[in-house]
């Protein structure tokens, strides 16, 4: 999942009013507990699940919808939520039952229909989804999306429902890890009123999690109000969440220590010199699945070229990452060896040094490869990003103070901003990128698959410089049929060297989740996917 970044914007925003209780019917309320505010940003689309790619987003996902599987707030280990069973005998036909007695906040059962009909919508090219490629492994997904032409199915051939509670799901090649990725938000459920009248819904979105939305301003906040009849054994142990939109997570923090704010969720580069005296004991900095790159637009011919791979390799062996990270992130950060994430383990696919030297410090290397594959496009390296988050400029300053000193030019490297976060993440969805930019990746689920898969396979929904490799496609695809785990992941690490040898994208390093609270919370804790786990969090 894309990372993301917060905004304030001025109050005059459009409103966009929703029922008390996210359409009715639903008992929101919260009763005599506490409502908490917290930091957040604007997400890029309306909140559809399989809509949904970036972390503002994906964080309300979170919180108003469950699927057939959650995981862990501690070990992130997938475990059956909605699902009791999740069957298969070759890793390519499943039965899924799901468990009877939940419902969505309007009151509808959620059956079989309820996910069926939701992935044949994610799925759909005409509805023009950003996760529908994680439906891609359903038989009939090359008919209701092809590749070029217009689609010549409604519906999946891999989806049957048989009963209210049973559903099968056919794939169109063995996927041992299928079940695991179900916990991710595009594989929702739907009521039918999210297809009956769709349009009502964007406005008034309506899911079965722990919370209801209850209204949402855009570019100031978003309430959510704890569902009380939410049928989950996760219940929210507070009133409500008060998302607040934040343009500078500076000016976030400053809110927090002024009592204005309960919790940052990200605390910026420039106060981890103090929080541990400001905060103390209310400051978390946990391992986190994230890991930030640089990537590059392959759509321009200038880094397409025979020998640019060389350039690439080389600006990664000008970067100091290690001096960047102690410097500015203080212990937020750790140099990156490979494109994965320690939060994985070993055994899960992470191996540390698989980059090799060439995520080395080595300026002589860097100017030699520099120099052998042509020189830098264009003379000058200019590094999107999006200017409204405060750590953003400061650490892009530095590799390109960095990148400058190894190459002995100090116009090599510039810092090119985009405004706010949804700007540039529209340029990027455009291919209106000159050079390289920002990425980050948090991990939608802990397979070493959703490291790779979904931002270097061809045409994936995440792979925004459309860099392409038939090998990695062909590995990826060979590791996704192992039903032996650990000679998946050896699969997998195949893949992820090729991902190496050409220097697909720059691994800059490993972020871990930060968050600072007040002192009016209690039980807060981040999960592996560095957010918070909203529904623990105790106000007093």
């Amino acid at each position: 999942m894309r990372g993301a970044t917060y905004a304030r914007r001025a109050a005059g925003a459009l409103a966009l009013a929703l029922a008390a209780t996210a359409c009715g019917g639903g008992g929101g309320g919260g009763g005599e507990r506490a409502v908490l505010t917290s930091s957040w940003g604007d997400p890029q689309n309306p909140l559809e699940p399989a809509n949904t790619n970036e972390v503002q987003g994906g964080k309300v996902l979170d919180m108003i919808f469950r699927g057939l599987k959650k995981y862990d707030p501690r070990s992130g280990e997938a475990v059956n939520m909605l699902a009791a069973s999740i069957d298969t005998k070759d890793s390519q036909n499943f039965t899924v039952r799901i468990n009877p007695g939940w419902t969505f906040s309007n009151g509808e059962k959620v059956t079989a229909r309820s996910f069926v009909d939701a992935w044949n919508y994610g799925a759909s090219l005409r509805n023009n989804q950003k996760n529908a490629y994680f439906f891609g492994y359903i038989d009939g997904y090359d008919k209701v999306h092809p590749g070029s032409g217009a689609q010549t199915a409604d519906t999946l051939s891999g989806l049957k429902v048989v009963d209210d509670h049973t559903f099968t799901v056919r794939l169109s090649q063995k996927f041992s890890g299928f079940p695991d990725t179900l916990g991710y938000a595009a594989f929702a459920p739907l009521p039918r009123a999210f297809f009956t009248d769709h349009a009502a819904w964007v406005k008034r979105p309506v899911g079965n999690g722990p919370y209801a939305i209850e209204s949402y301003i855009k570019g100031a906040q978003m309430s959510l109000k704890t569902w009380d009849r939410y049928p989950g054994p996760d219940k929210a142990q507070n009133g409500g969440v008060t998302l607040q939109v934040y343009t500078d997570n500076n000016t976030a923090y400053t809110d927090l220590m002024a009592g204005n704010l309960d919790l940052v969720d990200d605390i910026p580069a420039a106060q981890l010199k103090n929080v541990r005296t400001d905060l103390g004991d209310r400051y978390l900095n946990t391992p986190a699945g994230i890991i930030q790159t640089l990537e590059f637009p392959y759509y321009d011919p200038a880094w397409k070229k025979k020998g640019s791979e060389k350039v690439r390799k080389g600006l990664s062996m000008a970067i100091n990452r290690k001096q960047i990270t102690d410097m500015i992130f203080r212990g937020t950060r750790t140099p990156a060896t490979d494109w994965t994430s320690p939060v994985l383990g070993v055994d899960g696919g992470y191996k540390k040094g698989l980059c090799g030297a060439g995520c080395d410090y080595d300026p002589a290397e860097a100017r030699k490869l520099v120099k052998e594959g042509g020189g830098i496009p264009g003379g000058q390296v200019k590094l999107t990003y999006n200017a409204d988050m405060g750590s953003h400029k400061e650490w892009i300053d530095a590799v390109c103070n960095s990148i400058n000193n190894a190459l002995g030019n100090d116009k090599a490297c510039v810092g090119n901003p985009v405004g706010t976060f949804a700007d540039f993440r529209n340029q990027i969805s455009q291919h209106k990128m000159a050079g390289p930019f920002r990425a980050g990746w948090q991990m939608d689920y802990p397979l070493i698959q959703n490291f790779l898969q979904p931002m270097y396979f061809t045409n994936a929904s995440s792979n925004d410089g459309k860099w392409s490799d038939r090998d990695f496609d062909k590995l990826v695809d060979q590791a996704n049929a192992e039903t032996d785990q650990a000679q998946s992941v050896r699969t997998f690490q195949k893949a992820e060297e090729v991902v190496r040898d050409d220097m697909a994208a720059i691994p800059l390093w490993y972020q871990n989740g930060s968050a600072g609270y007040s002192q009016r919370l209690s039980h807060v804790t981040l999960n592996p996917f560095s957010v918070p786990v909203y529904n623990e969090i105790k106000v007093s």
